[in-house]
């Protein structure tokens, strides 16, 4: 003991030294694994989300593929083929053909008569076809928007992300299919009431315009205008929105189902997808989108008048000399989608694309 004391006495400042030296150390150490650690978790939470982004974009952009690919030129083509059976021109002319091949066999007033059919049936048949594959062009971005948020969170799940706070169950390829088919609703369903709806419009508008009266390209340009601004605002402020798609999921979906199928799965994720796609339709910022479309889709249809009418239609002509072109327009509104240049000219508008782009972004990350 009288040993440990003198030690003590003589060396407790190097050992009180030593020990703080030591103690401070192992603090230090301490502070610096933590950082360490709290880095490596930090690493790791960045790859993690980099993982989910990276699938996620693989996920929205094999919709998009299947969209452009494969939705979107087939229900292009249905609907030319609906609509040319909603809306045949060939008995019209062939009976006015006859009559200017044989002027005997009809009066001047049965002429007139067919005439005046035509010229509202051509109208109606433009209109019909610019408005349908505007809103269906349009309509299948919002439905891949929607998918591409649903994948979204479908992935983040998968890989565990902690701060998804939304609880989602997973979205099926059945109801995937089924969402991305009711596409066919507006050629199934909404097709005999949209054309009888701008059969009334055209009626409405060309019932003052004779088929002497001269028509230039600012004379046509404002008739389809006003056309499609009276359609538009006809009946309730989004009346038009049901011609596009289904009211009820579940009633559409008993309106669908095949003979063959025994037992109706359950379409909850389906009417969650129906309903989060009528609420974009109906808002004030997808009604300026179309508007906006609307017009360009117009712009583009009096250039493609001009280059069939040869340049005529800019000093005017006799509107019986132009109805029989707008009878024609009608397949070119309703090309192959990789060759149709009013569904690449309405991509390609900046406010459209801005529109697509702030609403996938906000659904990605609410």
């Amino acid at each position: 003991m009288p040993f440990l004391r003198d030690f003590w006495r003589r060396h407790r400042r190097k050992i009180f030294v030593t020990s703080g030296v030591l103690g401070g150390g192992y603090l230090l150490y301490k502070l610096y694994d933590a950082q360490r650690q709290a880095a490596d978790l930090e690493s790791q939470q960045h790859e993690h989300d980099e993982l989910i982004k990276a699938q996620m974009q693989a996920h929205f952009e094999n919709v998009q593929r299947i969209a452009d690919a494969t939705t979107l030129p087939h229900a292009i083509n249905y609907l030319n083929i609906r609509i040319a059976e909603e809306l045949d021109l060939s008995q019209l002319t062939e009976k006015l053909m006859r009559g200017k091949e044989h002027p005997n066999s009809l009066s001047a007033s049965e002429k007139l008569e067919l005439w005046d059919r035509l010229k509202i049936l051509s109208f109606t048949r433009m209109v019909v076809s610019l408005w349908a594959v505007t809103m269906l062009s349009l309509y299948i971005r919002v439905q891949v928007n929607i998918l591409g948020r649903h994948l979204y969170i479908d992935t983040a799940h998968g890989l565990g992300s902690s701060h998804l706070v939304e609880d989602d169950d997973p979205i099926d390829s059945d109801d995937e299919q089924k969402f991305l088919a009711s596409v066919d609703f507006l050629p199934n369903y909404g097709m005999q009431t949209l054309v009888s709806n701008v059969l009334v419009v055209a009626t409405e508008v060309l019932k003052g315009k004779q088929l002497r009266d001269i028509f230039n390209a600012a004379v046509l340009q404002e008739t389809v205008t006003q056309m499609l601004e009276m359609f538009m605002s006809t009946g309730s402020p989004h009346q038009w929105v049901d011609f596009l798609m289904p009211g009820d999921a579940r009633l559409y979906q008993l309106a669908t189902v095949s003979s063959n199928d025994n037992i109706l799965s359950d379409v909850s994720k389906f009417d969650q997808l129906i309903m989060e796609t009528r609420a974009v339709l109906s808002s004030a910022e997808y009604r300026s989108v179309v508007e906006i479309s609307f017009k360009a889709a117009v712009d583009a249809l009096m250039d493609e008048m001009g280059v069939q009418s040869g340049g005529s239609l800019v000093s005017g002509i006799p509107l019986a000399k132009l109805v029989p072109r707008i009878a024609q327009i009608g397949p070119c509104l309703l090309d192959e989608p990789s060759k149709n240049r009013f569904i690449q000219t309405i991509r390609s508008i900046p406010e459209v694309e801005l529109f697509f782009t702030l609403l996938y972004a906000n659904m990605s990350t609410s």
